[in-house]
């Protein structure tokens, strides 16, 4: 097809797909900016990748279906096609959240639970709003306006500021206070994390009084006294709310535990593999079976179906 009859989002989307063919391809970072800087990007993209994809399966001979492991053996380039595979899908993706309508004011103490899976956005009556992610529970009060506290779970919270009410966060017994900001919360069984997208927060201004700025993070386990902060792209910040989670260096057996929050995928990690170091960025596409593979695939394990989950496995 000629130039001239191409789109602009099309020819972009063109040559993302052929710069990616290229196994040094890094920019990750860039095709994800990409992607959201309009929605008809990751259309676009979608659309003729799935015809690039589709072009591949005819060119390629039939072949026995294979295990769901990386080989480190294979071809470099086939292995850079299933990593093609998975970013893919980011058209799609935002169709496997479910955004409930906003709460508007309530009356009391408001528990709010969500199910694995299920995603919800809280308006509370400053502006501010909260997006909290599956299997989570968040406590609001009406006579506390500016307070929230999340006992389990993954919230993004979005803050109006007002310099004489500072919003407060409580995560297990830490304490999160905001300058002006959004920032993402995970409240694991004893451990903390916070990530600041954007403005100032503080962590534990009684104690540890850390000042997180946009592009900070941390993780703090429950009595921990010496905290360290780590550089985060902001863009990946709170991406669970459009179906990207991105890694650098996490357990695998925490990928898994936010994949069955934020897709409420069955997931588990077998002993010998829990602590595999993943790297790499997860799309949660509509077929739930095509992330495990992609995860599978980029982790160096076996995903094993067993019952209605899977298992992954060496």
């Amino acid at each position: 097809m000629p130039d001239s009859m191409l789109s602009a989002a099309e020819q972009q989307a063109i040559e993302w797909l052929i710069r990616q063919r290229d196994p040094d391809f890094s920019d990750w970072d860039g095709f994800t900016d990409w992607l959201s800087a309009a929605p008809s990007h990751a259309e676009v993209y979608d659309a003729l990748a799935s015809l690039d994809r589709d072009l591949d399966d005819l060119k390629a001979p039939a072949r026995p279906a294979q295990p769901l492991m990386r080989d480190p053996a294979l071809p470099q380039p086939r292995r850079q096609l299933r990593r093609r595979a998975w970013i893919a899908g980011a058209a799609v993706a935002a169709l496997a959240i479910i955004t409930l309508p906003s709460l508007g004011l309530f009356d009391g103490v408001k528990q709010i639970e969500t199910a694995a899976g299920e995603q919800r956005t809280i308006q509370l009556a400053d502006g501010s709003t909260i997006a909290l992610n599956g299997s989570s529970s968040l406590e609001i009060d009406e006579a506390r306006p500016r307070f929230a506290r999340l006992d389990q779970g993954e919230a993004m919270f979005t803050i109006v500021h007002q310099a004489s009410a500072p919003f407060v966060v409580e995560a297990g017994p830490s304490k999160i206070v905001d300058l002006g900001t959004a920032f993402n919360v995970v409240r694991r069984a004893d451990t903390t994390s916070v990530a600041v997208s954007e403005g100032v927060v503080v962590y534990n201004p009684d104690h540890h009084n850390v000042r997180m700025t946009a592009g900070e993070a941390l993780e703090a386990r429950d009595g921990e006294q010496a905290l360290a902060k780590r550089p985060v792209d902001v863009a990946n910040v709170g991406g669970w709310r459009s179906g990207l989670l991105v890694y650098n260096g996490t357990p695998l057996a925490i990928v898994a535990e936010d994949l069955r929050r934020t897709a409420g995928v069955d997931i588990r990690v077998a002993p010998e593999a829990a602590d595999f170091s993943f790297r790499g960025a997860l799309v949660i596409d509509k077929d739930r079976s095509r992330t495990v593979a992609d995860l599978a695939t980029l982790s160096g394990t076996r995903a094993e179906r067993r019952g209605e989950g899977w298992m992954l496995t060496r």
